[in-house]
């Protein structure tokens, strides 16, 4: 049963793996459990970095950043233009136009760390829902060969109890 078992896994596997790979492979799938809480395993060896990353990704990514920054922009146009002499920043607001780039060019890539970070996770989910889906097709190949050799029995049982009907008939003729 292993050495089928090995074969379909061989079969399903499909690729050209080294022989050490595709024994590891196997040995997982048939011996080994395999899935994984991919989120709280990574989420167990974060960065202090990725961990910043994730939450700034987080609020920038919201309704509320959008809306307070949207008031930020208003407060600050507004002020600068009822304040003419005062202004911080007079029209066309160059300073406000130099935190934008600023702001913009820090966020983008912190932003993209957290996306890169994601798409790591999301690589590794995907790896782990393959070899379930795989560990699972086994499980079933062997069920359904159980299955068989059961309705196998039960059909040369019937068949046995078919025979013992027949010659207890014959019997009483």
């Amino acid at each position: 049963m292993e050495k089928k078992k090995k074969e379909i896994v061989k079969m399903l596997l499909n690729q050209n793996l080294e022989e050490k790979d595709e024994e590891e492979i196997i040995d997982l799938l048939i011996n080994n459990p395999i899935s994984i809480d991919v989120d709280k395993e990574s989420d167990s060896k974060l960065t202090l970095g990725e961990k910043v990353a994730d939450k700034f990704s987080e609020i920038a990514g919201s309704w509320g950043f959008i809306i307070a920054f949207c008031l930020f922009l208003v407060i600050w146009i507004g002020f600068n233009l009822l304040a003419l002499n005062k202004a911080i920043d007079p029209y066309p607001f160059i300073l406000l136009n130099l935190l934008l780039s600023c702001l913009a060019a820090l966020q983008a890539p912190i932003i993209m760390m957290s996306q890169n970070r994601q798409a790591k996770k999301d690589t590794i989910r995907n790896k782990n829902d393959y070899r379930t889906d795989l560990k699972s097709e086994l499980i079933l190949e062997t069920l359904y060969d159980h299955l068989e050799k059961v309705i196998k029995n039960q059909n040369k049982i019937l068949r046995i109890l078919k025979k013992l009907d027949e010659s207890a008939e014959d019997q009483k003729k």
